[in-house]
């Protein structure tokens, strides 16, 4: 498939009242993904090769063919839930094969009837999916669950219909922070993504009220007591603003509920705005502008398994990726 990046648009970076320019971020490739960068002592960029991946890649298993596969491991690739969901379903005797109850441990063969609820699961489709990730740049106001009984805007209801299976959102943005939200069909992928195990790079723009010291600085880097154990930020960088409005990069390895506003309030800095720009090695495309959605090529799927620790998918004559918006321009 031929490598695309974005296409021009009038999207504008913020300064004093917007966020900053985005000039202490290498440019990825196709300013839509990158190796991901980190920073030593003296401020310099490793190269990617430097970065270790999620996790190590899972080694095949020579009678997956013969013995099938585990219940978890294909239901989490369809969407249907977690493998920690599934496996909590199956605890609680949700899940039966061929009308028996299963146990984590059970494998999926050709013409295995599956029910969840008593509902039958037509799992044969889950194998013949191939991964879907799409870069979808939330504003405020949305948010990241599937029904609000609130009636407030879903970001789901922005992204395109799924035959099999359902988009899984990889971690969670607030109702006031806006950026970067990775979405997949791949279960599998968005929970070693996620998992704490992998300390997955997340890097923030924060704006800012009022000056912060090199004190405050200081103890946000070596950690604060909150009210979930101690946290910090790995990185914290001044991004320009004048006036009371200041802006700062931030990275944090944690998908704590809220964490960046949480640091900043504990040390009573109000903040004011708040945007995802990166999340591993995949980066907010700078022209993708709110609601709309990228989706990323073979050639950045397959970079995106090798981050996480997974095996390349082999892939049929690949479909022209979908996009919302944002349309690449070939070169």
């Amino acid at each position: 498939m031929k490598s695309k990046k974005p296409a021009n648009s009038s999207q504008k970076q913020p300064n004093n009242s917007k966020a900053p320019k985005k000039t202490d971020r290498a440019k990825p490739a196709g300013e839509h993904y990158k190796k991901a960068p980190r920073r030593d002592g003296s401020g310099a960029r490793k190269p990617f090769g430097e970065t270790k991946p999620a996790r190590a890649p899972q080694k095949a298993d020579a009678n997956q063919s013969a013995e099938g596969e585990r219940i978890q491991k294909v239901l989490a690739r369809g969407g249907v839930g977690s493998r920690r969901e599934i496996e909590r379903w199956i605890e609680e005797g949700r899940v039966k094969l061929n009308g028996v109850d299963v146990t984590p441990g059970t494998r999926l063969k050709p013409g295995d009837f599956l029910q969840i609820n008593g509902r039958v699961v037509h799992w044969e489709r889950f194998g013949k999916q191939p991964t879907r990730v799409l870069l979808y740049h939330k504003p405020t106001g949305e948010v990241v669950t599937r029904r609000d009984p609130e009636g407030r805007p879903v970001i789901f209801a922005q992204l395109p219909e799924l035959a099999v299976g359902r988009w899984i959102a990889v971690g969670r943005l607030d109702i006031n922070t806006s950026g970067l939200l990775l979405v997949t069909n791949n279960g599998e992928l968005a929970n070693r993504l996620m998992h704490p195990s992998t300390s997955v790079e997340r890097e923030y723009a924060v704006r800012i009220l009022g000056e912060v010291s090199d004190a405050t600085m200081e103890r946000l880097k070596q950690g604060v007591e909150l009210e979930d154990g101690k946290a910090k930020f790995d990185e914290i960088h001044f991004a320009g603003g004048e006036g009371a409005n200041k802006w700062y990069h931030v990275i944090v390895t944690e998908g704590r509920n809220r964490l960046v506003r949480r640091l900043w309030e504990s040390q009573d800095v109000t903040v004011s705005r708040l945007i995802r720009l990166r999340y591993g090695p995949v980066v907010l495309p700078e022209r993708l502008k709110t609601q709309n959605f990228y989706e990323l090529t073979d050639k950045e799927l397959d970079l995106l398994f090798e981050f996480a620790g997974m095996a390349k998918e082999e892939r049929a004559v690949a479909a022209e990726p979908e996009t919302k918006g944002h349309k690449p321009r070939r070169h």
